[in-house]
């Protein structure tokens, strides 16, 4: 992209505000991470002082969203998911899954604060909180062939152990999201001393965490496009992974000219460590988790094909749309457009910010009319000042 087409970088700038808004409205409120964290830290006492000896090495700690901090309130309903880790490390693969996780249920069952909740899923515990969250309470032991302290958890019918490693898939997302891209607008607005006519929001700081915020947008996304046909939608394991190995290697091969930039070329370069094999004329797919042997995200792809094909359509629209929202001109327009890609709730909550901002800025003075961007807040160049209105039938 041409850094010396001010106009565009405004506009493109523009967009990062907004889905950086968006992004906002789809995490969890102070009282719901609180209250998350209150239910959260009651089951790990509750299971910590269990009287069964196999219980007795017990320790709880969270895993997925959560604990990346990539959390997306899901569409059309109040109730988010937290998903935690039950690890015993004082037994070892002698003991059956169906065993380990039937004395985790007791335990909470015995507990009367939470037997009326209780929930038995194939291979963990869900805890449902009605109208707050759910909490899915996962068994798992050492696995004593992974090097790097991974674990096993079991496997759908609970009759096998499979590899596993939440706590180092955590410590790898977080090593590539403290990479720091080089943008080149950041550099210039450095070099003339943090003042840059490009900059439509001057006290914008951008995402705030940028391979976080891919994730999100991308996991909103999906969740709209698949929203009549949720099995079919990319599973969040498989979006996160990608995208971290995309960010990375985006970050450490190229520079940028601004975060948008960068976040269409991760969303463009997640694919690329897929991996296809042919095995008996079929093709066979494989998401390995590098933090441990033997677990790949993509097995399901395997079993069911069209997984693979659904996560290729929705790679392709997700690109297209994100790249539209550039060419997209007008508050309203750009309104509409959001709902379409994340829903009404949050752009409608994107859109409220930026309208009052405007407002604001043209009380104050400082709106301006810019060809190909529409209405800024900072002067741009080739842009026409917009009169104060005094709301007395004229301007002036």
């Amino acid at each position: 992209m041409n850094y010396l087409d001010p106009q565009l970088q405004a506009r493109q700038t523009q967009i990062v505000e907004v889905l950086e808004l968006v992004c906002q409205s789809l995490e969890l409120t102070d009282a719901q991470f609180a209250l998350a964290r209150q239910r959260y830290e009651g089951v790990g006492a509750c299971l910590a002082g269990s009287d069964d000896p196999v219980l007795r090495a017990i320790s709880i700690y969270l895993q997925g969203s959560t604990a990346l901090r990539t959390t997306v309130r899901p569409v059309g309903i109040n109730e988010h998911d937290v998903d935690l880790v039950a690890h015993v490390s004082n037994v070892d693969v002698a003991i059956s899954p169906a065993a380990l996780k039937k004395a985790i249920g007791d335990c909470l069952r015995a507990n009367g604060n939470y037997a009326p909740l209780l929930e038995e899923m194939s291979r963990c515990w869900r805890l449902s909180y009605a109208n707050e969250f759910h909490m899915d309470i996962t068994p798992s032991i050492p696995n004593p062939d992974c090097r790097s302290g991974g674990e096993l958890v079991a496997d759908k019918t609970l009759k096998t152990w499979k590899p596993s490693n939440p706590k180092g898939y955590k410590r790898l997302f977080e090593e590539r999201a403290k990479l720091v891209p080089v943008i080149r607008l950041r550099k210039r607005i450095a070099k003339d001393g943090g003042h840059a006519s490009i900059e439509p929001y001057p006290e914008a700081g951008g995402f705030k965490g940028i391979l976080r915020r891919t994730v999100q947008i991308a996991k909103r996304h999906r969740d709209i496009m698949f929203v009549d046909e949720p099995d079919l939608a990319p599973l969040s394991v498989i979006v996160t992974t990608l995208a971290a190995r995309s960010y990375e290697w985006c970050v450490r091969n190229h520079e940028y000219e601004n975060e948008l930039e960068l976040v269409l070329d991760v969303i463009d370069h997640m694919p690329d460590t897929v991996e296809a094999i042919q095995i008996d004329g079929r093709t066979q797919w494989f998401i390995w988790n590098e933090t441990t042997a033997g677990e790949n995200f993509a097995e399901k792809w395997n079993r069911h094909p069209e997984r693979a094909e659904s996560f290729y359509r929705w790679h392709r629209a997700f690109r297209a749309d994100l790249a539209q929202l550039v060419a997209v001109s007008g508050l309203d327009r750009l309104g509409e457009a959001l709902k379409g890609l994340f829903g009404s709730r949050p752009a409608t909550a994107a859109m409220d910010w930026l309208t009052n901002r405007v407002t604001a800025a043209r009380s104050g003075g400082n709106l301006y009319l810019a060809p190909k961007v529409g209405l800024s807040v900072g002067a741009l160049p080739a842009s026409t000042a917009v009169r104060a209105n005094t709301f007395y039938g004229s301007n002036g």
